[in-house]
């Protein structure tokens, strides 16, 4: 690859950067969850319509949530993920700001939300690739209803959610509080959230967005 070339694809990874944070950052009243570096390929392609939740699915009933405690790190044991949590906060344009380009094995949590495990919707944000390599939410398209993540927390507990909802949502007519917004109150629920879809050229960014949901169903320590 030239040096022109090379160049011309870091472009084009801001500009998806850049369409993302747009996008997104009108949720939250500007405080929105910010998309991710967009790299050389994602796993989610095609059909934007949900993953979604198998008619026969059974899933666990949801327990009371547990008290305030900082996360510390993400298990995700289907797609053999253990990646360390940073809390994240905003950047100078309102939008959440995602780990480091380098750091691409690190979960990003919104530290101006709920915390994982505790009432409301925990959000977690993940690189899905780089420029040269697949990154710590690559594979979260892959997630099924009834599979576990699990959240190691600064109190000695282990928050252990099971999946309920998995989608591919397109980012044209993207409902935010839909996909983010609480399922069921009371509830402690988690979103993982990364890109997804097709590129799209023209616009210089993915089409969609990988939302995964899941709802606090145990705890251990």
């Amino acid at each position: 690859m030239s040096e022109h070339e090379r160049s011309s694809g870091s472009g084009r990874l801001l500009t998806g950067v850049a369409w993302a944070v747009l996008l997104l950052g009108l949720w939250l009243w500007g405080r929105g969850v910010t998309d991710l570096r967009q790299g050389i390929s994602a796993p989610a392609t095609g059909d934007m319509a949900a993953v979604g939740r198998p008619p026969d699915a059974e899933l666990p009933p949801a327990v009371r949530p547990l008290g305030d405690a900082l996360p510390q790190r993400l298990d995700i044991p289907d797609l053999r993920v253990q990646a360390p949590v940073v809390a994240r906060g905003l950047d100078a344009k309102g939008a959440v700001d995602p780990p480091p380009f380098d750091q691409a094995g690190v979960v990003g949590w919104y530290a101006a939300g709920a915390r994982p495990g505790a009432a409301g919707t925990a959000l977690m944000v993940g690189h899905v690739d780089t420029e040269t390599r697949p990154a710590v939410f690559y594979r979260l398209s892959v997630l099924k209803p009834g599979e576990t993540v699990r959240v190691v927390r600064d109190d000695g507990k282990v928050a252990e959610f099971t999946v309920d909802d998995v989608r591919v949502i397109a980012r044209d007519g993207f409902d935010a509080q839909k996909a983010y917004g609480q399922r069921q109150s009371g509830r402690a629920e988690l979103r993982l959230i990364t890109c997804g879809g097709s590129f799209d050229r023209a616009r210089g960014s993915y089409t969609a967005n990988v939302v995964v949901s899941a709802y606090l169903t145990g705890s251990g320590l």
